[in-house]
């Protein structure tokens, strides 16, 4: 079963300092129940590493009551950083947690990578948890694969979002071509160019799910998320509107938009 979830990155604005009422993670979680959505990925919200067991099990208690499972977010292959996240995974019965290769203070070469991986890479099989890492444009499809491929762990995987990779000269059908045998994880956003004021450049950007260059059709095809129960996480990158309330309520409707998208695909199927 290939299940719908939103992510952080879906309330990107609704959450931010830039609004009069940032919302909470358990507010999110509340609007995900509220669309009936049952899959909630906490994705680079680095205040939850600091919290307590306890405050993580309240967290999952109020999970479980919403009826939506969790999963994990959070960048590098640093071992106690990722060790730090399968023991909150293991409280909030996550069975992912995305990572990146690079943090802003840590950048491996590939093999320093596969030697992170190995080491932590037990620990996620033990725990049952998929060790799911992004495709962006920091580091090619091509070369993220190359390490990955070292293992054949079902608990090493990708998480697969073609639309990262565009800003380092890779085509979306590409990505998706190298990396559709280990996805395990699927971020879902649309995207596009536009031209800039006197057609000086373009500006690379979201775009309402369906109307831009995702070939989802295509990406579904390769990866195939129904049989592999692989979840498809909704996220954007909708640019800042004119004011708050605009940029919230926009938000808030490519949201609804996506998950109608996706649910008018699964219904086809």
């Amino acid at each position: 079963m290939s299940r719908i979830g939103l992510s952080t990155y879906a309330f990107f604005w609704r959450m931010s300092s830039k609004v009069p009422n940032p919302l909470t993670l358990e507010q999110m979680l509340q609007q995900t129940a509220e669309m009936d959505v049952s899959v909630f990925q906490i994705c680079d919200y680095p205040a939850i590493e600091s919290w307590s067991d306890e405050q993580l099990q309240d967290l999952r208690q109020l999970a479980d009551k919403l009826g939506i499972t969790l999963e994990l977010g959070t960048r590098g292959l640093g071992t106690t950083h990722l060790r730090r996240y399968l023991h909150m995974a293991n409280i909030l019965d996550a069975r992912v947690v995305r990572s990146m290769f690079y943090t802003a203070e840590h950048r491996p070469s590939l093999d320093e990578a596969a030697e992170l991986i190995a080491a932590v890479l037990p620990d996620f099989a033990r725990q049952q948890v998929r060790l799911c890492l992004e495709t962006y444009e920091q580091v090619k499809s091509g070369a993220m694969m190359s390490v990955i491929n070292k293992f054949l762990s079902p608990w090493l995987c990708v998480c697969l979002d073609p639309a990262n990779c565009v800003a380092g000269l890779e085509l979306p059908e590409q990505v998706i071509a190298n990396t559709a045998a280990r996805v395990g994880n699927l971020h879902i956003k649309d995207f596009a160019f536009t031209r800039r004021d006197g057609w000086v450049g373009f500006t690379y950007a979201g775009c309402l799910m369906g109307e831009g260059l995702l070939d989802y059709d295509r990406m579904i095809a390769s990866v195939r998320p129904v049989e592999r129960e692989i979840n498809q996480i909704v996220e954007h990158w909708l640019p800042w509107q004119d004011d708050a309330a605009l940029t919230c309520e926009r938000e808030a409707e490519w949201t609804r938009r996506t998950v109608e998208f996706l649910r008018s695909k699964q219904d086809q199927e």
